[in-house]
């Protein structure tokens, strides 16, 4: 294991304008520096390189995208989950510590290896949706967002049993339970499923007679997925889900769990992101 900093060489000026929220600036970074920040904020460096390497060119070619769509904006990309998170050098010296140097250049390594690669579908730039954990099944992009995308098809991905994400339980208090959902109290919680996307998550639902985008419902209560069950004991609730995530495009434990199988990286974008090829800048 090499103990010196990899050092990437820059032969081109291509930037892209990053927006710190926190910070309330807009700061001008190297394109492959950017997608190293976004792997170090949207995947665990502890996972296999196949995976950080697909993690790569999805961030790559959803950069791409935002920075096309905003081209008469001041900023290509926020910092923020609302895109994609990223991290600066100088957070993650301040996060990792004795580790920095070993944990960065793994993450060079992906950059390095899948350098300006990104996915195009009919030689249009493919908007490379990724999320953590899926039900077992990835979402029809569809039934999650309002448009159907040829790529964004739903596939198994029974890999995500393993993760950490894939069941969880979270409890409220009554009272909260209403108050995060903008309800009137009530005693008694009526729970119904109106509406289920193919793979079982909920796309529209009833409680105490208001409907309800299930997205929604987990928005409000902070849910990990829109695959839910709720189940009131007193003034108790408790609500099960499957799943992390949106559900739409690439799930992150699945990949890991097919890089563990072997598969390599581009295989791995091929299964999540149907038809799509890999073109390089």
């Amino acid at each position: 294991m090499r103990t010196d900093e990899i050092k990437f060489h820059y032969v081109s000026n291509k930037v892209i304008r990053v927006k710190d929220v926190s910070a309330d600036k807009i700061i001008e970074v190297p394109f492959e520096e950017y997608v190293k920040g976004v792997l170090a904020g949207e995947m665990p460096t502890s996972f296999e390189l196949e995976a950080l390497k697909a993690q790569a060119v999805a961030a790559r070619s959803y950069a791409l995208i935002q920075m096309k769509k905003n081209e008469s904006k001041d900023y290509d990309v926020v910092n923020t989950v609302d895109n994609q998170v990223y991290l600066t050098d100088e957070k993650l010296k301040e996060k990792w510590k004795d580790e920095y140097v070993s944990k960065v250049n793994k993450l060079k390594t992906a950059v390095t290896e899948t350098k300006g690669e990104y996915l195009t579908y009919n030689g249009e730039i493919a908007e490379t949706l990724f999320f953590s954990t899926s039900t077992g099944k990835t979402e029809n992009s569809e039934e999650v967002f309002s448009s159907k995308v040829p790529y964004l098809r739903s596939v198994v991905s029974t890999w995500d049993e393993a993760s950490p994400a894939y069941e969880d339980t979270a409890s409220f208090e009554l009272a909260d339970f209403y108050n995060k959902l903008g309800l009137e109290y009530s005693d008694k919680v009526n729970f119904e499923i109106l509406e289920k996307t193919s793979t079982g998550r909920n796309k529209k639902v009833k409680i105490n007679g208001v409907e309800f985008n299930g997205r929604d419902v987990a928005s409000k209560l902070k849910l990990r997925s829109n695959y839910f069950n709720i189940i009131q004991n007193n003034d108790k609730i408790t609500i099960t889900t499957k799943g992390f995530g949106h559900g739409v495009g690439m799930s992150q434990y699945g990949a890991l769990g097919m890089a563990k199988e072997g598969y390599s990286y581009d295989k791995i974008l091929k299964h999540y992101y149907q038809g799509t090829e890999i073109k390089k800048i």
